[in-house]
């Protein structure tokens, strides 16, 4: 069984708030990695999003080569490069340059959804079905020969920058799809609990059974999981559930089709919202999160991870004001001893 303080990393949609500037979510997400840098986080992944009112990645390798201006030690990836949307080949090429840039220190996640609304998929669409399992599979296979020693693929064709630099690669998912993709890959595998809980004990099961440490694509030895949860870490319980009222209003905002920019808390979500928009605002406050005081927040970690013998823990955390993101950041790693 997996120790419970297993490394944490961190997951990031560049969130803009009410009152605030595109460049400005810009500015506290670069501020974000360079505290999770000092504080011994593993990673920073940055989650593609296109058209979205309040998350500015859309452009994720322009993002994390920024970052990696900004950092010294953690490992950047993309969490992920949502795949129907990009060849494959752009892929290892943009990926492959942050690598020969900034040397072994990217990770390329991988995801079969669109990151956006049907109409915006529909633009960034690449010919042909990229999110098909078949067609996905052989698009990673042909990513895993591109950055490999030899530089080939399927194709025959040659990603220049990106041959030799053996990027990692990730396989995200949020449903058994994506789990029989790893598996059959023997690729690493992130599953995305902190917004689809529901399906994890099953996903991790088809993965774990599945896998195939001997396949061509192999980049583990072992099945190897991450997942993701929603954290909110504040000196106290009562101020904590008080700032993870702005991710509630979040997921209302997402669920209903009504995008803007992060909303400030609330004293009373009952008084901000009718009714029926209370279940959605209730839903986000099951599995998949941890939000309290750091103690509490450490149990409930700790258990997630035991419940699920995972690898490492992926966070993602929202709030209002960023400086109140980079101080939960910096709570929690106090608090789960991250070698900083």
């Amino acid at each position: 069984m997996t120790s419970p303080r297993v490394p944490l990393s961190i997951l990031d949609l560049v969130p803009v708030s009410q009152g605030s500037t595109r460049q400005e979510a810009f500015e506290s997400s670069t501020e974000l990695a360079r505290r999770a840098d000092a504080l011994g986080y593993r990673r920073y992944w940055v989650a593609e999003h296109h058209g979205s009112h309040a998350f500015m990645a859309s452009a994720t390798s322009v993002i994390l080569g920024h970052l990696a201006e900004h950092t010294e030690r953690i490992r950047l990836g993309s969490g992920g490069v949502m795949l129907p949307n990009h060849a494959p080949l752009m892929v290892a090429e943009y990926y492959g340059t942050l690598a020969t840039l900034y040397g072994d220190r990217f990770d390329l996640g991988l995801g079969r959804a669109p990151g956006t609304d049907p109409m915006t998929a529909a633009a960034l669409r690449r010919a042909g079905d990229g999110g098909q399992l078949d067609t996905f599979a052989r698009d990673v296979t042909d990513l895993v020969g591109w950055f490999g020693p030899e530089g080939g693929s399927t194709s025959g064709l040659r990603a220049i920058p990106g041959e030799g630099t053996q990027v990692p690669i990730w396989m995200l998912g949020s449903s058994t799809g994506g789990a029989q993709v790893a598996a059959a890959l023997g690729l690493p595998f992130s599953f995305a609990s902190h917004f689809a809980p529901q399906q994890i004990a099953e996903a991790l099961h088809v993965y774990r059974e599945g896998f195939r440490a001997d396949a061509p694509t192999a980049q583990v030895d072992r099945p190897t999981v991450m997942a993701g949860v929603n954290v909110l870490v504040a000196p106290t319980q009562e101020e904590a559930e008080h700032l993870f009222t702005t991710s509630q209003l979040m997921a209302v905002r997402i669920r209903t089709g009504q995008p803007a920019p992060l909303d400030p808390p609330v004293a009373d979500l009952a008084q901000a919202l009718p009714e029926p928009l209370l279940a959605i605002a209730g839903r986000s406050r099951g599995r998949g999160r941890a939000v309290g005081d750091p103690a509490h927040v450490v149990a409930e970690l700790e258990r997630f991870v035991t419940a699920y013998d995972l690898d490492e823990l992926i966070v993602t955390t929202y709030t209002h004001d960023p400086a109140l993101r980079v101080r939960s950041m910096e709570l929690l790693a106090q608090s789960w001893g991250l070698p900083a």
